[in-house]
Formats: C-alpha cells, sequence, structure tokens
C-alpha cells in the first residue's frame, strides 16, 4: 500500500495522459473512498469560449447513469408490497396490457425483464436519445405499438432505453406523482442531493456545462432537451459531489453484517441486490496488446446498474453514460470500497474510458485495500483440528468433526492409514510460507504445510450445510521432495530460459530427453516463454512425487507458470516436460 497522495497524483497523470489530445471542453472528476469525496479536480471548461473550469459542484447530465436512480425508485416500491418485480408490466401501464413478445409463445414483459434489459425490446441507442423530452401523451401513443421485439423476452441481455422510459411511467402511475417529483423525494431528499434535478432551470447558470461536439474543426453547442417521457432513462443532471453520495449509497451496503441499518432509503440487502447480475452478457477477453498477457471480463446488468468480474481487480459496479453534449461513468470497487466519478461535456464523451484508467491506476496503487474472502470462525476451527490430526490421529476428534458423508467417501481407517504414512515420509508438519491460504467462501480453505524431511502437502476443507459445524470433505494433496536428479532439470529448464538472448534459446543442454518429446516444439515454448516472462524464479513443488514427477511454480512479474517434468530414472532420460501458464482468476475478494 502507498500513500493515499501518491496514489492521487498517479490517478491525475492517468486522466491527463488519457485527455491529452482529445476535443473535450471540460472534464470534472471525483475519487471516492469510504463513503467520502477524498478528491476532485477539473480540467478545461465548462463553456466554451469562457474561462469556466469545472469543480465537484459543477452540475452536467449524465444521461444513463440515470437508470440506477430509476431502478432504486422501483425496488423501493416493492420492498413496501406496492409491485411486485414478476408482474406484468400491462398490470401498472395499461398502454400495454396488449403488448405481446415476438413470438405466441413468449411470456408477458414483466418489471424484472424491463429492470434487468431482459424484455428483447430492440437496442434503441441513439434513437432514445433523441426521445429524452417526448410529449407524456406522445409517448402514451408509442406504447400502444406495435413495439417491435429483438428476442423474446427474458432470453437473453438488450439494452433498452425505451424500456426504462416505460419503468418511469410505471412509478408515475404506481405512486401516483409525477416520476421525477417520486425520485426526488424518495432518493435525492434524503441523501441531501442537492444539485440533483431533472430540469435544467434549477441548475444555476454559472454551474452548468453546456454540452458540444467538435465538427469541422470547432465546438458546436448541443441543444438540451427538456424533461419528458424518457427522462427516466437519461435526464438526471447531477454533480461530482452529489454522485459520490450516490456511489456511499452502494459502497455502505457492503459487507452484510449485523450493524444498525442507518438512515438510507433503501436497505443494504436491497441496494446490494442492485449491484446482482441478473441478466448475464458474453464474457470478454481483452488483448491490450501482441505481447500481453489476456485479461477476461464476465459479468451482466443488474437493477439499473451494471457488475463486471475483472480477472484482474474482481468485481466492479457502476453504469456509464452517453448523450448528445455529454458523457458520463461511475464505478466502484466494492471490495474496498474505492469509487470514481467521472463526467464531461461532449457528445459521448469517452468517460467510460478515463473512469477505467482512473480507477485502474488507483487500485494498482493499493490506496484502499480490499477485503479477502476469510474462513468463519466455524472453518478455522476445523481447520485447526485437521492440523491435530496430521499431528497424532485421535478417534475423537475425527468423530466430532466429520459430517457422515465423509466415512461413507472414504472410510476414516484409510484416511488414518493416508496421514501415517504422510507423516513417516514428509516428518513433522509446519507451516509453508511460500503457498498462500486460499478461501472461495468463509466456509473453505485450503493451505500447504512443508515437511521436515522434504515435500509439503496441500490440506483443502469444506463445511456441511448443517447447523452444528461439521466438515464434509477433507482433501489431502502430497507433493515429494524432488530429487537431485529431476531439480537439476528444472533448474536447467529456467535458466536456460532466463539466459533467452536475441538468438533462439536452445534446449537445456545437460537435459537428455526421450524420443516421445516434440524438441522442435519444446524449444518453440521455451523462445515464447522466455520473451514474455523471463526473468522467472523457481518456486516451490506443488505436484508429483518427486521420483518420477514432479511439477514446480515459476515465479515472474508477469504471472505464475507451471512446469511440469516427468523423468525415467532408470534410462536416465526426460519423458515428459511441459510448461503451463496459470490461467488469470478473478480475486477472492468479499463483496
Amino acid at each position: 500500500m502507498i500513500a493515499l497522495g501518491d496514489g492521487i497524483r498517479a490517478a491525475d497523470a492517468a486522466a491527463d495522459a488519457y485527455l491529452a489530445g482529445k476535443h473535450i471542453p471540460g472534464v470534472a472528476y471525483g475519487v471516492v473512498i469510504g463513503g467520502e469525496l477524498v478528491h476532485s479536480r477539473g480540467i478545461g471548461t465548462l463553456r466554451v469560449g469562457e474561462t469556466a473550469p469545472p469543480d465537484a459542484d459543477s452540475v452536467f447530465r449524465i444521461a444513463s447513469m440515470t437508470k440506477s436512480f430509476t431502478a432504486a425508485t422501483i425496488v423501493g416500491l416493492r420492498d413496501e408490497g406496492r409491485l411486485s418485480l414478476d408482474d406484468p408490466i400491462g398490470r401498472h401501464v395499461p398502454e400495454l396490457e396488449q403488448l405481446r413478445g415476438p413470438t405466441a409463445d413468449s411470456p408477458p414483459v414483466t418489471v424484472r425483464h424491463l429492470l434487468t434489459m431482459s424484455s428483447g425490446l430492440a437496442t434503441d441507442d441513439p434513437w432514445g436519445d433523441r426521445q429524452q423530452g417526448l410529449d407524456l401523451e406522445a409517448f402514451s401513443a408509442l406504447l400502444r405499438g406495435p413495439l417491435t421485439f429483438a428476442w423474446p423476452p427474458g432470453t437473453r441481455f438488450e439494452y433498452s432505453n425505451l424500456g426504462y422510459g416505460i419503468l418511469g411511467r410505471l412509478i408515475t402511475n404506481v405512486a401516483g406523482t409525477e416520476y421525477r417529483e417520486v425520485v426526488h423525494r424518495r432518493l435525492l431528499e434524503p441523501l441531501g442531493m442537492i444539485a440533483t434535478t431533472y430540469l435544467r432551470d434549477d441548475v444555476p447558470a454559472e454551474r452548468l456545462g453546456h454540452g458540444y461536439l467538435w465538427r469541422d474543426d470547432a465546438y458546436v453547442e448541443e441543444p438540451i432537451d427538456p424533461y419528458g417521457a424518457l427522462a427516466a432513462m437519461g435526464g438526471v443532471f447531477t454533480s461530482v459531489r452529489d454522485l459520490a453520495r450516490w456511489v456511499a449509497f452502494f459502497t455502505d451496503a457492503v459487507p452484510a453484517r449485523d450493524d444498525p441499518e442507518g438512515n438510507w432509503p433503501l436497505s443494504r440487502a436491497s441496494r446490494r441486490e442492485m449491484q446482482q447480475v441478473h441478466r448475464p452478457w458474453a464474457p470478454e477477453v481483452i488483448l491490450s496488446g501482441p505481447d500481453a498477457d489476456p485479461a477476461g471480463q464476465a459479468g451482466g446488468y443488474g437493477f439499473g446498474l451494471y457488475a463486471v468480474d475483472d480477472t484482474r481487480w474482481g468485481r466492479i459496479t457502476g453504469h456509464s453514460g452517453g448523450y448528445p453534449g455529454y458523457g458520463s461513468s461511475m464505478r466502484w470497487h466494492g471490495a474496498s470500497g474505492l469509487g470514481v466519478i467521472v463526467l464531461a461535456n461532449h457528445r459521448y464523451a469517452p468517460s467510460t474510458l478515463l473512469g477505467h484508467e482512473l480507477l485502474s491506476s488507483l487500485l494498482t496503487a493499493d490506496v484502499a485495500p480490499a477485503r479477502r474472502i476469510r474462513p468463519a470462525a466455524s472453518t478455522a476451527a476445523a481447520r485447526a483440528d485437521v492440523e491435530r490430526l496430521l499431528e497424532a490421529w485421535d478417534d475423537e476428534i475425527a468423530g466430532r468433526l466429520f459430517a457422515m458423508n465423509v466415512e461413507l467417501d472414504e472410510p476414516l481407517t484409510q484416511r488414518r492409514a493416508a496421514i501415517e504414512r504422510l507423516r513417516a515420509s514428509h516428518g513433522p508438519l509446519h507451516p509453508d510460507p511460500g503457498l498462500p491460504d486460499e478461501s472461495d467462501t468463509p466456509l473453505h480453505v485450503a493451505w500447504w504445510l512443508a515437511g521436515e524431511r522434504g515435500g509439503r502437502v496441500r490440506i483443502e476443507v469444506r463445511m456441511a450445510p448443517t447447523g452444528a459445524p461439521l466438515v464434509q470433505a477433507l482433501g489431502l494433496t502430497v507433493v515429494g521432495e524432488p530429487s537431485a536428479a529431476i531439480l537439476t532439470v528444472a533448474t536447467s529448464v529456467v535458466r536456460t530460459i532466463n539466459a533467452a538472448g536475441p538468438a533462439e534459446p536452445a534446449l537445456p543442454g545437460d537435459v537428455d530427453v526421450g524420443p516421445a518429446i516434440d524438441r522442435a516444439a519444446l524449444a518453440r515454448v521455451l523462445r515464447i516463454v522466455a520473451a514474455r516472462h523471463s526473468p522467472l524464479e523457481l518456486g516451490p513443488a506443488v505436484a508429483g512425487d518427486g521420483a518420477a514427477s514432479a511439477t514446480w511454480r515459476l515465479l515472474g512479474k508477469r504471472g505464475e507458470l507451471d512446469l511440469e517434468i516427468e523423468r525415467d530414472a532408470e534410462a536416465g532420460l526426460v519423458t515428459g516436460l511441459k510448461l503451463r501458464q496459470r490461467p488469470p482468476v478473478v480475486p477472492p475478494h468479499a463483496d
């Protein structure tokens, strides 16, 4: 972890580098940590031709980020029992009573479908951006149809601005008051978001960022649509300071805990529900360059928010907005409580990309350490009992520790015999600092112990879903101490990789390989590994019996690999040699 100030300076430098050469009149951004706006900055101007630098109180239209306000209002009405998310939308919006999907077997469009972008209504960017100020009566006529579907409801993600316009009409009908007034009363007032509005005339002229388009080497001011029927999908005007409060509204909801709820307008459970993936979209593989390792993202849409699991950072939640004259983004990392907000006054300004750069810079700096999944008290107690069994088997401990399935899966007599063999081969066991503990839930833990005579063992425990905490799964992965001969092979391979220069690296000269190994293919793999990963360090052995086979973890700044070697001791030949890059995995963060 580095000092917050250093991290902020790195983020500011990332913003300057990203915005260089881009025709964006003005940008305001902010950093939120622990629910507080800890940094804000403005670049450029709110109004072309004026010296009007933006700041945390400057107001921009945030376009589709508005959807999170609409969704939170719907969830609040649901919590009060005034609607169900599985209600057909025609129950609350009479103009849609006859709405039918594209096929005879399509189910009715529900409130949940519209919230999660799975109604099947055709994607409507950029058409929807020009409907912001649509007259309410004209909107009623539009809803009476016909409407165009891309998919049957409930089958696929399909982004729909019109769908959120429909949700705005639902809010008006259910609450009995015009949509914007309902949002103001239920969300903006309780949260103290005094700069946030749906009406341009509410914004002091000196604080309003005018929207622009760069065309024919000049800025052209864009007209701002008035409040209208599709305001529920993109009509909010607000500031970085107010949005910091909105981000805090969501980051406060994690982790789940027993603390009092506080005075938030939605329960923590409902705010967490909004941030879950309710409709997934296709996974994405990110290739930033030919020499870079691929990264992956998988996620989808929640309730007015997206949630993405990133293999580098874990779960990222938020929303972006693009509109004639404006671009915006908010995103946060729930495990650390770190969030960023970007507002800009240019048509579809790439605020999402800038937000990504800012958040990545701050996460790299580790300015707000992430909460990790930790074993529950019952899991930690079970771990201690398992280590007692490894030291000296005790029938009383085993009798109270294991769920009934453990004996059925493998008799305890066999488990005891395996542990006795482990003690005989490895000697007394002690913690292995070279390999970290792992937990994918609070009811799971895996850890490593090293033997005094060499070798190590990986122990894995998973608890049963019973009232009394019992172990339902106990796994032991025994790793033998590599022999001198097989260790020599591994050392030579790593030395060959690290010594590779401009010329093609040869196969290790002191390693005799058997006829089953494709020498040309192996040399090609060594060249690739040398180019992308060297220098590498030979880490701990994590698999194999140590005599005929061993697998080592190779450690480098650009990731980890596994080196797997098989050797015929009688013939003195290497019969198998494989290098595998360890795939990136989503960090085990506690959201």
